[in-house]
């Protein structure tokens, strides 16, 4: 019993509710931290690695505060592992499960090896409410529409959060650790960290911060607010969600106490908590919602590849004020408000009749708060791909999205400085934060539209019946 366990962080950069870590401090053995910066790990985009650096970061500090350490490796997975626990004489390895495909399959190969040599190895849950394999419809089988599994759901019972522990039991000698520093995480961000960096809150404490925030006023509005991005009507906790800085679980129970308090918009919050969950099972059922059309159907769709109309949209330069807007406020803040990444995607999708796909990866490398689950799940859905329960091909129109969602144009303003005299501090980081190859300039004139927004819901809806006879 003296042979320490390895807890293999991930995805659940947290010491507060976390399975894993419970059942390890059970087993009464020196624990030894690890964040390993795999081959898998290091693939993820420019921003969501460097927020990750940041994360792995704040949770070195809070380890450091509980009396262990988080030590830091690189390298292939098993053969890392392996190696670590040769130093150490661990006895195994605990982590919290990934429902991802590419995760699956690396966690599935770590598992056997170890067990094959005689070692513990154990998943535990974390990253989400249910394990995927313990929903099903009522003739079984996963859910494949959003209403019926929130209803399935609402009323299961989601276990009580796992205060975090005061203290971690050390080993009795510490192995090395590569230094976060010489990793580099954010070196692709180039200028753009220093712009995105005030708007991160990192770690468990800046999560629980975020929580007791929305708590404290927003969430009462939750229902009636969130569509409006010049608004501050959300959580904003989908940064932390992704990082693990903080479990559903304790997001559930908080939404669950507000809704009883009476808090008008408390549902709609839960709701959003499981959409989260939706997407995260659809992966887990149905890996190739991440890499092709979910609906076969749609294989014959004629989407365009890359082009020059699709560079207009990633520099947020289509001539469309509300999609150039929610381009521009992803470069500047690492995110985007959900009802303009609706727009923006629909526009990129519909409008300038670009694949989907395109549109994924550039979130994927741009979104602090990127998730493989949410990103494709939601790509799809607004493409009209994936799983959408409505039977028409939905368009949305900027111009009258933003006279119902920017009524007086706060959220445009806010980022776009061409044609004002006075820019906001916000719309001047964007050119600021933009390689310098592109060679954007705020002095000049706006851009004229890519396509009218008539011309191109004709082109979409004229496709789209095409494909459907």
């Amino acid at each position: 019993m003296t042979a320490p366990l390895i807890l293999w962080f991930r995805r659940d950069l947290r010491l507060d509710d976390l399975p894993m870590l419970d059942a390890a401090r059970k087993t009464g053995r020196p624990l030894i931290p690890l964040f390993l910066l795999d081959p898998q790990t290091e693939a993820i985009g420019a921003a969501a690695k460097w927020r990750l650096g940041l994360s792995v970061e704040a949770l070195a500090a809070q380890l450091e505060a509980s009396g262990s350490r988080l030590i830091l490796r690189r390298g292939p997975t098993l053969p890392t592992i392996e190696a670590l626990m040769a130093e150490t004489g661990a006895a195994g390895v605990f982590w919290s499960r990934l429902c991802d495909p590419a995760s699956r399959q690396r966690d599935a190969e770590v598992k056997a090896a170890l067990r094959s040599r005689g070692h513990l190895a154990e998943s535990h849950p974390g990253h989400l409410l249910f394990e995927p394999w313990t929903v099903e419809t009522g003739q079984g089988g996963p859910y494949r529409v959003y209403t019926p599994f929130w209803k399935a759901v609402r009323g299961l019972e989601v276990a009580a959060p796992i205060p975090a522990p005061d203290h971690l039991p050390p080993p009795a000698a510490w192995p090395a650790s590569d230094r976060a520093s010489d990793w580099r995480l954010g070196a692709a961000m180039n200028r753009g960290a220093a712009i995105l960096a005030p708007y991160q809150a990192v770690g468990e404490a800046g999560a629980q911060a975020r929580l007791r925030r929305f708590l404290d006023g927003p969430i009462a509005r939750y229902s009636t607010e969130r569509d409006f991005p010049a608004i501050e009507a959300t959580s904003r906790l989908s940064e932390n969600l992704t990082y693990g800085e903080i479990s559903p679980r304790r997001l559930w129970h908080a939404g669950w106490r507000a809704m009883e308090a009476g808090q008008a918009g408390a549902e709609h919050f839960l709701k959003e908590v499981v959409w989260r969950e939706f997407a995260w099972h659809l992966l887990y059922h149905t890996p190739e919602i991440a890499t092709a059309n979910w609906k076969s159907e749609w294989n014959s769709f004629p989407w365009a590849g890359d082009s020059a109309l699709a560079e207009r949209w990633r520099r947020g330069m289509t001539g469309e004020p509300f999609v150039d807007a929610a381009m521009r406020e992803m470069y500047v803040t690492g995110t985007m408000h959900n009802r303009a990444r609706m727009i923006a995607a629909s526009y990129l999708t519909k409008h300038l009749m670009t694949h989907w796909k395109i549109g994924l990866d550039w979130f994927a490398d741009c979104l602090t708060d990127w998730d493989p689950a949410s990103n494709a799940m939601g790509w799809q859905w607004v493409a009209g791909s994936g799983p959408d329960a409505a039977p028409y091909f939905r368009i949305f129109n900027p111009e009258t999205q933003a006279e119902k969602f920017d009524p007086d144009g706060t959220y445009r303003r806010r980022f776009i400085a061409e044609g004002q005299a006075r820019p906001t501090e916000e719309a001047l980081s964007y050119f600021s934060a933009v390689p310098r190859s592109w060679g954007l300039d705020p002095g000049r004139p706006y851009p004229r539209p890519a396509v009218t927004l008539a011309e191109g819901r004709e082109r979409a809806l004229a496709a789209y019946a095409a494909r459907s006879t």
